[in-house]
């Protein structure tokens, strides 16, 4: 990348969405903030006015701070290519994903310039992967997707609860229970109901495509494979009840445990200093694989039975044109109330909150895990937010921002990799600890033969 061009420490490709303008909101909070490396932003989209109305609604009560407000559009290459040239790193706020991601990723791919953005959507991420990894290496490029609410809570959540498994112990399955929380009625973020639309529609060719692709170094994982269980379970312990969650979060998990098999230390910095190589390599090895679910939780039954229909609802209306017309165009419907055209107001914004609860079993002695020994060990751990899409997510997504502008020496050269294994090893927990989402762990119990 040619460093005489960069203008800016950061871009927010986007901004006038419903993500794009919390994105910018928190960005705010750093610009040119003491010890931030923020120092310069800019504004990107289709829509100039748009963007300027998003920057004064993120920066009220204050006025608006002289932000550039840039012109690109995803149908239109050259203008991105010019809008990476002018940045260290875009945040890409434009979905969905599938739709419209992939032109940003080609060109921050041919130019070196750093790419994060909030996708949760399996064939985009994949594909990726599959397109331009290589590229990326060799630009020295690093692409990074699901850096909010999908997935950094579930990779830095099983990464929390594997490392309190103090050796000899091993964690041999971790079940993650997502709990969305409101003070009031609960109203959920627009893109993730578009994206699982489209994802429905697209499950067969995705299937198609992995089928195509080889096949990964797997972790060595103590013990069994966990058991199936019930399709709606009653967690005790935690008072939820629970239906599994078709997610991107397990898929992402799997492959930062890919690459950890392929890469124990995990990945060098482009320019680490021996400190930082030591600091790395000693935090990998307390990280310990495990199976990783993933559950939808309610305190109540009726939630798990909505949750239900309405998935019943995208997986059957997803397979048609007209069926996919029907959801998008009355989603408050096909939803039950929990998704609307015009998103949740502020008031429902700042009431709501997530609590993502990670139940780990395993054995208290690594060496007891032969056969089909039973796990003796339980370690409950949470990870806890404010509400998930528009307030966890700019938080992550900025706060992994301003480690890839303040720590880019530590960081791998480039390539399509995931939050896990390019985070995983930094302060980011730390920082977001700082931020409002914690870690905590909740309890560590043995289990009866």
């Amino acid at each position: 990348m040619d460093d005489s061009t960069v203008r800016y420490d950061l871009i927010i490709l986007g901004a006038s969405g419903f993500t794009g303008k919390y994105v910018v909101k928190e960005a705010l909070k750093f610009l040119n903030a003491p010890s931030s490396p923020l120092k310069s932003l800019a504004l990107a989209g289709r829509n100039p006015q748009k963007l300027s109305q998003a920057l004064s609604w993120a920066s009220h009560p204050n006025p608006p701070p002289p932000i550039p407000i840039l012109t690109a559009d995803i149908a239109d290459p050259p203008s991105l290519r010019r809008l990476v040239s002018q940045t260290k790193l875009i945040l890409n706020c434009v979905g969905p994903f599938r739709l419209y991601g992939e032109p940003v990723v080609a060109a921050c791919a041919d130019s070196g310039c750093d790419y994060l953005d909030v996708c949760g959507e399996l064939e985009f991420l994949e594909r990726m992967v599959a397109v331009y990894h290589e590229k990326a290496v060799e630009k020295g490029c690093l692409v990074v997707s699901a850096c909010g609410f999908d997935s950094v809570p579930a990779e830095l959540g099983l990464i929390f609860n594997s490392r309190q498994w103090v050796f000899p112990a091993a964690p041999n399955w971790i079940e993650a229970y997502v709990s969305l929380e409101s003070d009031k009625r609960l109203v959920l973020n627009t893109g993730t109901y578009e994206s699982a639309v489209l994802e429905a529609a697209s499950a067969y060719s995705l299937q198609q495509f992995r089928r195509s692709r080889p096949r990964r170094a797997r972790p060595v994982i103590p013990g069994p494979p966990p058991p199936k269980g019930p399709v709606i379970e009653h967690q005790k312990k935690i008072g939820l009840w629970a239906v599994k969650l078709p997610s991107a979060d397990s898929v992402v998990v799997r492959r930062t445990l890919a690459t950890l098999k392929e890469n124990p230390n995990g990945l060098p910095g482009v320019n680490e200093s021996a400190e930082q190589i030591k600091k790395r390599e000693t935090f990998w090895s307390t990280v310990k694989p495990a199976h990783l679910g993933v559950k939808m939780a309610s305190k109540t039954l009726f939630g798990i039975v909505r949750f239900i229909f309405i998935g019943m609802f995208i997986v059957l209306l997803g397979q048609t044109g007209f069926g996919r017309w029907l959801l998008l165009k009355f989603p408050s419907v096909f939803s039950l109330g929990w998704f609307k055209k015009k998103g949740p107001s502020e008031d429902e914004v700042t009431s709501a909150s997530f609590k993502m609860w990670f139940v780990g079993k395993g054995f208290s002695d690594s060496a007891k895990a032969r056969g089909n020994a039973k796990p003796d060990l339980e370690i409950i751990t949470r990870v806890m937010g404010p509400e998930a899409g528009y307030l966890s997510t700019p938080i992550i997504l900025i706060q992994c921002a301003l480690i890839v502008l303040n720590q880019r020496d530590n960081l791998p050269k480039g390539g399509v990799l995931t939050p896990g294994i390019v985070f995983g090893a930094t302060d980011l927990q730390e920082q977001l600890q700082e931020n409002g989402i914690s870690f905590d762990t909740i309890s560590k119990t043995a289990l009866s033969a």
